[in-house]
């Protein structure tokens, strides 16, 4: 009974357990989080809005007039073939030309040199009105089939050039391949050819991530529509060149692309025989072929967008700059005067 009372009695020789701190939710101190470290707080000034302009402008439009002077040096030679080397009797019926087998189709074009051309020279093909963004036609590919050659099956993105009649896969398949571009150009100077290197026309990234060495054409062109070159089916992708390029696809309807280099220098007034073979049928759907060669400088090929955009940039803030100077000449303002801020002009 004694230990009883002893032990419900008040709490004389017995100490408690504390209770428990309940767990903060308050963020710890930082400057950071308080947002009171230092920082640059500049103030627009006329001044400074002004010098910020000017200095703008005064290195854009030097850096677009040496875009500009770099672009006119390239020399171009630009040749649109795909009306010219239709014969008369086929003009009103281009498509049924173009279409037919075995009719010759080749051309004879005769390039006159206007300026020093210095090696290399790039030898392009554009295209006119060829949508290649076209969504469709975006995705009627197999980026995996391209890569593995355990993923040859892979077709179900490449409709409607997927499979042959009996079901085998096409590789490569989809429609950007099967579009594939099959004009062909030899060029001669003087009664000698000129030689077109084909090596090293696509990109190093391409070559090496995107299409395997292991990966053989197979059933090319053999599907329900026959389209435009053909593939040997001895040479891996990853070395097939011309199809790596053609596989890039343009982003405009316009474009150019790179079929090979001349590696020898050209002289003013010396005359280019190119013998071409008008095998693509751009006249399906209204587009134009031309034959490009090209030389190129520190900025690339021949664009004067880039030039123009520096200095029409440089220009407007030249000109803002300008504007600035007299509206500040004209009407000055105190800096930080209360009188113009809104309620005192209401109430003034």
């Amino acid at each position: 009974m004694h230990m009883k009372e002893a032990s419900s009695s008040g709490s004389d020789g017995i100490s408690e357990t504390p209770a428990p701190k309940k767990h903060s939710k308050k963020p710890k101190y930082s400057r950071f989080t308080q947002q009171e470290l230092p920082a640059c707080k500049p103030i627009l000034t006329p001044s400074f809005v002004i010098a910020v302009f000017a200095l703008m402008g005064i290195i854009f439009i030097p850096i677009g007039l040496a875009c500009l002077s770099a672009s006119e040096q390239v020399v171009e030679i630009v040749d649109q073939y795909d009306e010219v080397c239709i014969p008369i009797q086929f003009r009103e019926d281009k498509v049924r030309f173009i279409q037919s087998i075995g009719m010759n189709k080749s051309c004879t074009r005769t390039l006159k040199v206007p300026k020093y051309m210095r090696s290399p020279i790039f030898v392009y093909y554009e295209l006119d009105n060829f949508y290649q963004n076209h969504r469709r036609y975006v995705k009627s590919r197999s980026d995996k089939q391209l890569r593995y050659k355990s993923k040859e099956a892979e077709t179900s993105t490449c409709a409607p050039e997927a499979t042959t009649a009996d079901g085998a896969p096409i590789v490569p398949c989809g429609l950007i391949a099967w579009s594939l571009f099959n004009d062909t150009y030899k060029f001669s100077l003087a009664r000698r050819d000129l030689t077109v290197n084909k090596k090293d026309i696509a990109w190093a990234s391409d070559k090496a991530h995107k299409f395997g060495s292991d990966v053989y054409p197979k059933n090319f062109q053999a599907g329900a529509l026959i389209g435009g070159g053909k593939l040997d089916e001895s040479i891996p992708l990853s070395e097939q060149e011309d199809l790596i390029v053609w596989m890039r696809t343009a982003a405009l309807p316009n474009f150019r692309k790179l079929y090979g280099r001349i590696e020898e220098d050209l002289q003013p007034n010396e005359e280019i025989t190119v013998v071409i073979e008008n095998n693509y049928n751009t006249y399906s759907f209204g587009g134009g072929k031309k034959l490009v060669l090209s030389t190129m400088t520190w900025i690339g090929g021949k664009n004067d967008f880039l030039g123009t955009a520096y200095l029409f940039v440089g220009g407007l803030c030249l000109f803002l700059a300008l504007a600035f100077i007299v509206l500040y000449v004209l009407k000055p303002r105190t800096l930080g005067d209360p009188a113009y801020l809104s309620w005192n002009r209401n109430h003034g």
